[in-house]
């Protein structure tokens, strides 16, 4: 049986639905100047707004001017629990401003009451790829003084509202940049062109470790601030099986399975592991890694896991590709499995390595967890009577709930809740397209801000509704 207490909903991101990404003196983010992209065309990085380009995030789905409407609608399925971001830059344009705008503090003052009103607890991320412009054009987080500016926005964030927020994440998904092929997360992660880096996986690491003492600078303040705060890193839960039993995919994995464990090792534990010392060794990197930052790391370490789940990998030692355009894989050794069907954007369709991942976690650290993303992108749009059916994302659902609940009952994992990603169809991050839908709730609005923007409820609303109600034994 899950807790009494478990936390039930969904989440989104602010620049995936706000919109208004210059309204009321919003300053440009990384993802305002990321273009419309597909499957097939990865998503461009443009110096600036350019004309001439189309950038998603400018008009999302309007959630800023119609958040009080769209949470009464989450609200109807009975929500517990609603996970967005603050938006770096309706605070601080630049991101180093001595006091936040106040329209964007009031905005997120609303907002967080009106979860409240309709009896959910915010979760909140302070960094969900939405690094102001003006810290990537200064080196984004490959320069220590920018992260100190994240460390002083995120203090100010957890002061403002620790009365209203009890949980917190710190850098969503830090560990996506450990793929140092593609800009796209070097750029969401950290503001870093890795690409123009002379030693990309260098400049990673470095940045990497810069968020980590931010990160834990930020839980230890909070901590003095309210005792009763929860912060916890935030990682893409990057499963990895060898192609077969033998001996080099084995050992292949296992550390391919760094991609994540490498982040969570030094937030939960507050040190570097063995592994990543006699890399540094190896590559002959003299890290800028200082006493103070390895005593604050000790400091500060995570109270629970977010983990957010998609899919799992499979690696072979005796395959090597391409992955410089990517947006699934993270290693040139990835391979299809033989044994899982794929998503229409190749993303491998796994509830078991949700366990596993829960698992692994649980006995490395064993720590309280949270799945504060799950969910399957698909291609919709409402028949001739209106109605979305979405069965597809029923099943998919309900499997990857139904895993969640045996790594609680029969392996004694301590799991906090399940957010199901873009509960209201929201931009998708990796192309930047609204065909790629994870709702519950429709959004008429199509992959170039045009459509009428109505909300309509999808199949999967009254069943999601249903599993809250009965508090996951009704699937």
């Amino acid at each position: 049986m899950l807790q009494d207490d478990f936390l039930w909903g969904g989440a989104i991101a602010a620049h995936q639905v706000e919109g208004a990404w210059d309204e009321d003196g919003k300053g440009p983010s990384i993802a305002d100047v990321m273009t419309l992209g597909s499957v097939d065309k990865p998503r461009q990085i443009t110096d600036g707004v350019e004309a001439g380009e189309y950038y998603p995030t400018h008009k999302a789905i309007d959630f800023y001017h119609t958040y009080r409407d769209d949470i009464a609608l989450l609200a109807q399925m009975g929500f517990r629990a609603l996970r967005t971001s603050i938006a770096w830059t309706r605070l601080f344009p630049t991101g180093d401003e001595a006091e936040p705008l106040v329209a964007g503090v009031a905005y997120y003052d609303d907002l967080f009451a009106c979860m409240r009103e309709h009896g959910m607890e915010p979760v909140v991320t302070l960094s969900h790829f939405e690094i102001p412009l003006a810290i990537a054009r200064s080196g984004g987080m490959a320069v220590r003084e920018n992260a100190r500016k994240f460390e002083r926005f995120a203090e100010f964030c957890i002061r403002r509202w620790h009365g209203v927020v009890r949980y917190w994440l710190t850098w969503n998904e830090i560990n996506n940049q450990f793929n140092t092929s593609n800009d796209l997360y070097g750029w969401t992660n950290s503001a870093v062109r890795l690409s123009a880096e002379a030693d990309p996986e260098r400049a990673m690491y470095q940045a990497a470790h810069y968020e980590f003492v931010s990160a834990a600078k930020v839980t230890a303040i909070a901590h003095e601030v309210d005792p009763d705060i929860m912060v916890g890193c935030c990682v893409a839960a990057d499963v990895i099986y060898p192609l077969s039993c033998h001996p080099e995919d084995v050992l292949l994995a296992s550390d391919a399975l760094h991609s994540t464990l490498f982040f969570t090792d030094v937030m939960c534990r507050g040190e570097y592991p063995n592994y990543a010392r006699k890399l540094f060794e190896r590559r002959g990197w003299e890290l800028d890694i200082t006493a103070e930052d390895l005593a604050a790391l000790r400091a500060g370490t995570c109270d629970y896991i977010g983990l957010t789940y998609y899919m799992s990998n499979v690696v072979d030692h005796s395959h090597q590709a391409d992955i410089s355009a990517s947006t699934s894989q993270s290693s040139a050794h990835m391979v299809d499995n033989p044994y899982l069907q794929k998503s229409a954007w190749g993303w491998q369709i796994d509830p078991s390595g949700l366990r596993y991942a829960l698992k692994q976690f649980d006995e490395r650290y064993g720590l309280p967890q949270f799945i504060v993303e799950n969910g399957i992108g698909l291609v919709e749009k409402p028949d001739g009577a209106g109605r979305i059916q979405d069965s597809n994302r029923v099943d998919y659902l309900r499997a990857h709930i139904e895993a969640a609940k045996e790594a609680v009952e029969t392996d004694g994992v301590d799991l906090m809740g399940f957010l199901a990603w873009g509960c209201i169809d929201l931009v998708s991050f990796t192309t930047g397209e609204m065909s790629k839908r994870y709702g519950f709730v429709y959004v008429d609005v199509d992959d170039r801000g045009e459509g009428s923007g109505r909300r309509i409820k999808k199949e999967s609303f009254d069943w999601y509704r249903g599993v809250i109600a009965s508090n996951g034994e009704r699937l």
